[in-house]
């Protein structure tokens, strides 16, 4: 098979075309033959030698976690995913190759049916986004009406899809967006957006409930401007890996909750998404297509940040 993969830890450059044996699907695995796969920002942390490269088995790797594919071998006759049913989920890279190849063999609780009204490519945009906008919403946050939100980075891959089932769940939601895509975050469900390249989030909220950051202090210390946001008692929720040392400290000090989040891969809240999807209730937004060999370039591109919604790969 064809597959986009690094022969060490590097840039953007690093990611090529090669050639990989298909891989073996074993036990509980379904094979798919991918359609198209998601980029996320874990993807380039890994590639660059940081988020989960560490436990990367053996060189080269591909690397990727989402994907859009058709089933091609089924654990058993009876399974309920069966050869030919587009399915789309999560890979169980760095523990085996990721999704930035022909085919990806992934246990079958990490996999679900597509949703009808998606197209391939825009459904390699979804799990990872949209099983961590659903693990911090509803899981950690318990999203309820009433509650006052801040998500950072609302137009974001994770951030739009969390404005949106925070809104979907009766949370009063503020966000924070660069001044493109501050009237699209509110069209997607947020109350207030707060030009971030212009306006300081913390002069303009307070007395918040929750704080979903999605930003980190690797940029104009907005984790720790997060803080003083939130009322006595509140929750900040750091996401991106290794973007805040001293979060915990720093919250504590501030009287606040702390808690980091990881994603999980499960099939069945997936399915979830997949009906809220197929209802109307919440849409993906993906703002670029690049195909397989030009696996480097849509790197490049997410790592220069400021994309709207999610970049992904199509397969040959």
């Amino acid at each position: 098979m064809q597959a986009a993969v690094i022969d060490a830890p590097g840039a953007s450059d690093a990611l090529h075309l090669a050639e990989m044996a298909t891989p073996v699907r074993v036990n509980s695995e379904v094979l798919v033959r991918v359609s198209a796969a998601g980029i996320n920002p874990i993807d380039a942390k890994t590639r660059a030698g940081k988020g989960v490269a560490a436990a990367i088995p053996f060189y080269p790797f591909v690397i990727g976690n989402d994907f859009c594919g058709v089933v091609v071998e089924s654990p058993y006759e009876g399974h309920p995913l069966k050869p030919g049913d587009e399915v789309y989920g999560v890979s169980s890279a760095p523990r085996a190759l990721g999704s930035y190849a022909q085919y990806v063999s992934v246990p079958s609780m990490q996999v679900t049916r597509k949703p009808r009204r998606l197209t391939p490519i825009e459904a390699a945009a979804v799990p990872t986004a949209a099983l961590t906008a659903w693990g911090l919403v509803v899981d950690v946050a318990k999203a309820h009406e009433g509650q006052r939100m801040l998500i950072h980075a609302g137009a974001g891959g994770v951030g739009h899809l969390a404005v949106q089932l925070a809104s979907y769940f009766g949370a009063r939601v503020v966000a924070t967006a660069s001044g493109p895509n501050v009237g699209w975050v509110r069209e997607l469900g947020a109350e207030h957006v707060v030009d971030h390249s212009t306006s300081r989030f913390e002069d303009e909220v307070s007395d918040l409930d929750v704080v979903i950051d999605l930003v980190g202090n690797t940029h104009d210390d907005t984790g720790t401007r997060s803080l003083s946001a939130l009322r006595h008692g509140g929750l900040i929720i750091n996401v991106p890996t290794g973007s805040w040392p001293g979060f915990t400290a720093e919250a504590a000090a501030a009287g606040v909750r702390a808690t980091t989040y990881k994603m999980s891969p499960d099939a069945a809240c997936l399915a979830v998404i997949s009906r809220l999807i197929d209802s109307g209730d919440l849409h993906v937004h993906v703002s670029e297509i690049f195909p397989l060999e030009d696996a480097a370039e849509a790197h490049a591109m997410l790592e220069r940040g400021h994309t709207r919604g999610k970049i992904v790969l199509q397969m040959p």
